[in-house]
């Protein structure tokens, strides 16, 4: 099974799963039908099933014509009844080819966000628009709460797990990071790296979350320079319960420039 994106729009990653012994794929996040399509077409694909993590358009936008063409399942949150065939739950189980993706519910950014994780061989994480590198989704439906919960649950997951998300956010992401911890070594070099990757027009991605863990302040705020450069850029208080503290950090970076 091998795991590779398509860009779409300005930013978006459609991830494709493609198995190595047939002509199958499968798509999570196909906002751009066109991409998916001319992608199978120039390869000689065919789509087997679609994935969505969560409702906005950026990330649904190509799935009926998509269904359509194909006539393939689609997997998503249950409320999309014009768009899924498969309406999933948290711990429910998809099987993509060898391996099974288990989902985790993480509303926050959307009320309705799913991701989908498989633990063997590799762990694997398709966050959509929760969990970015150096970054996460912006609230725009839920509330820190329910952000800082869906943060503990990936934190949770195996240190070695890759995180696919779909935006190339990474060096926007790592700015605001560096402005709370600027000594941070682990988050320096990462930035470093990056840098150099979308020199090369590389992706960032996927991250792995034992480094996420290390350089990631919506994985950090807790941690007390976090905390405090947070609260300063804000002009506020340090909060003192661990939501507010972290609705701090996701407040100050939706006013970082």
């Amino acid at each position: 099974m091998i795991i590779f994106p398509l860009p779409a729009f300005q930013d978006n990653y459609i991830w494709i799963i493609r198995h190595n012994d047939s002509s199958l794929i499968w798509a999570i996040d196909p906002g751009d039908a066109n991409v998916v399509q001319d992608y199978c077409q120039q390869n000689d694909k065919q789509l087997a099933g679609i994935l969505i993590t969560h409702h906005h358009k950026d990330h649904t936008g190509g799935v009926a014509e998509l269904k359509e063409t194909f006539q393939c399942p689609v997997f998503g949150p249950a409320h999309l009844t014009h768009l899924i065939t498969h309406p999933m739950a948290e711990d429910d189980q998809v099987n993509i080819f060898e391996r099974s993706f288990r989902v985790l519910e993480t509303p926050g950014h959307t009320l309705d966000h799913l991701c989908y994780f498989s633990d063997q061989p590799t762990p694997i994480l398709f966050s959509g628009d929760t969990l970015f590198r150096g970054g996460c989704g912006r609230i725009m439906e839920g509330t820190a709460e329910q952000m800082l919960a869906a943060m503990q649950k990936i934190s949770a997951l195996p240190d070695d797990t890759l995180v696919y998300c779909t935006h190339e956010y990474t060096l926007a992401n790592y700015r605001f990071a560096l402005s709370l911890e600027p000594e941070n070594q682990s988050l320096i070099d990462a930035n470093l790296t990056c840098q150099t990757l979308r020199q090369q027009k590389q992706v960032t991605l996927p991250s792995k979350l034992e480094l996420e863990k290390k350089t990631n302040p919506f994985l950090r705020s807790h941690v007390e320079t976090v905390k405090i450069q947070a609260a300063q850029q804000l002009s506020e208080e340090i909060a003192d319960q661990p939501s507010a503290t972290f609705g701090q950090v996701r407040r100050a970076k939706d006013s970082f420039s």
